[in-house]
């Protein structure tokens, strides 16, 4: 699923620490940072030029190409009419994840540079935005208008650290992991071990987990999936079925800054569909190293 963002025209933006904003401005943004928005659109349609404008300053780290942003957000198509509410992480109850440099070009062009704790409101023409292939929902003309609060920040070479084996897999090295998976059968039961203990918080059913991982096939010891490969950590929502279950009975109640070592038989991965997208068959069981970021 591609992502929807956003940027809006200077002249007609005003920021606001409450609820409301100055009567002689036409477009008004309300609300605290962290907070869903309160938005008042003038009549007409923006500008034709992208224009990003930042209502709040962070103090934090600042994002770079190829970092995953941690956001909330609000999408719009602002058409001067209905002004329609396309997307929001804020009613969904979790953030986003954001990977820079990899979204709409508008949305980069806002992102990029911005430190944590800002909230930035954007106004993208087609141009910058779907251009001729928009996702359902959203036309090949629209305008669209996002306000994006930026929580976190997680850099492409982040990771834990730690060594150490289990049912036979060793895991060695720093920053990206060697695994070495030993020869003959696999263990039929699910196993898990923390090899790192992290010293954040622990992470909760239903957060948003940023993470390092790598994933192997136990027989043919191949490398289906991982994030050092890939240049930028991924997030998923853990604990409610919308990862693997031993990805939600290993990493719920980990604290944040752990690294995990799983062996994943296939009632506890892809079952009896296997996954063809990774070549993952109805019969393999899995190794995974898991480094939790951050949970949101």
């Amino acid at each position: 699923m591609r992502l929807l963002l956003l940027l809006v025209p200077l002249a007609l933006l005003t920021a606001c620490t409450g609820a409301s904003a100055g009567d002689d401005l036409d477009l008004k943004v309300g609300g605290q940072f962290g907070a869903k928005p309160t938005i008042v659109f003038p009549d007409g349609k923006p500008s034709a030029e992208l224009q990003i404008d930042q209502l709040t300053a962070g103090k934090g780290a600042k994002l770079g190409k190829d970092d995953v942003a941690i956001v909330q957000y609000t999408a719009h198509i602002w058409d001067g009419r209905e002004n329609r509410l396309v997307d929001s992480s804020f009613n969904r109850g979790t953030p986003a994840a954001f990977p820079v440099g990899r979204l709409l070009p508008g949305l980069d062009k806002a992102l990029q540079g911005r430190a944590v704790g800002s909230r930035v409101i954007a106004a993208i023409p087609p141009k910058d935005g779907f251009g001729a292939n928009p996702p359902q929902g959203i036309g090949p003309d629209d305008d669209l208008f996002y306000v994006i609060d930026i929580l976190g920040a997680h850099a492409k070479d982040a990771h834990a650290s730690g060594i150490g084996a289990l049912g036979g897999v060793r895991v060695s090295g720093a920053g990206r992991p060697k695994l070495v998976i030993p020869a003959g059968a696999a263990p039929r039961a699910f196993a898990a071990k923390v090899l790192a203990r992290g010293e954040g918080p622990k992470t909760r059913a239903g957060q948003l987990l940023v993470t390092q991982h790598e994933g192997a096939v136990w027989g043919s010891r191949r490398v289906f999936d991982s994030t050092w490969k890939s240049g930028q950590p991924k997030a998923f929502k853990i604990g409610e079925g919308s990862v693997i279950k031993g990805w939600d009975r290993a990493l719920v109640g980990v604290p944040t800054g752990s690294r995990v070592l799983m062996i994943v038989p296939p009632s506890h991965g892809y079952g009896a569909t296997g996954h063809p997208q990774f070549g993952i068959t109805a019969t393999d069981t899995l190794v995974f190293v898991v480094d939790v970021l951050a949970a949101y």
